[in-house]
């Protein structure tokens, strides 16, 4: 709810102000109480991220690629449904996913447009998309030329994950669990903010351009140590 309204008012405002509308918008003051009763989604312990990834490879299916995509890259999963074939750079010196937006999904910052060097888990399940998908997009049963079928696949992967690990983890818990396990091998704050395209909180963030694929790929190689 919290996060729907500021959507809901800025839409209202914009269109009183475009068609010159003499009326006050009804959401501005709406209130909505902080019940703290939000519950926290818990990073994946690694024990259990090593199980998944073998299951991933075990059973070899596209849902299992786009999981283990995720499992060690730490994307969002609208960023792994929207990915094009030509994202993903096998043949480069550092094989790596190019995510920018496109016709059937946007990116949440501007920070979440990025380089990411493949390796473990998302690397392997790079190389079966490249050698299986011949569509434009790596997920076609969920990514059409104009949208992403985020919700079902969402419901799918987290239905599927709580067959294999506790209920409270979900697949964005991949998405905390990279943050930790990039800490735990002293991997910088900024890279961190870089490689998950998490946006950045000072201004001298913003300044030069930023950490190259080579420096990424040295902390994120301590991954799959």
């Amino acid at each position: 709810m919290k996060r729907v309204f500021p959507i809901i008012r800025a839409i209202i405002n914009l269109s009183i102000q475009e068609y010159g509308l003499s009326c006050k918008n009804a959401f501005a003051r709406t209130y909505i109480p902080d019940l703290e009763d939000t519950i926290k989604r818990q990073p994946i312990p690694i024990d259990i991220i090593r199980d998944i990834q073998k299951e991933c490879m075990k059973m070899n299916d596209p849902n299992r690629w786009l999981i283990a995509l995720i499992s060690d890259t730490g994307m969002r999963l609208s960023e792994a449904l929207g990915l094009k074939v030509s994202d993903i750079k096998l043949d480069q010196e550092i094989p790596h996913l190019n995510i920018t937006p496109n016709s059937a999904r946007r990116l949440k910052t501007k920070s979440s447009k990025r380089q990411i060097p493949l390796v473990g888990s998302s690397l392997w399940a790079a190389k079966q998309l490249c050698l299986n998908v011949n569509s434009e997009f790596a997920f076609p049963h969920y990514t059409i030329k104009d949208y992403c079928y985020t919700n079902s696949a969402s419901a799918a992967f987290n239905k599927w994950l709580k067959t294999k690990t506790n209920k409270k983890f979900v697949i964005h818990s991949f998405r905390h669990s990279i943050r930790d396990r990039l800490r735990s091998v002293n991997c910088p704050s900024e890279m961190i903010d870089q490689i998950g395209g998490w946006s950045h909180n000072n201004v001298g963030t913003k300044y030069g351009l930023g950490f190259t694929t080579t420096d990424m790929l040295n902390y994120m190689k301590k991954l799959t140590d």
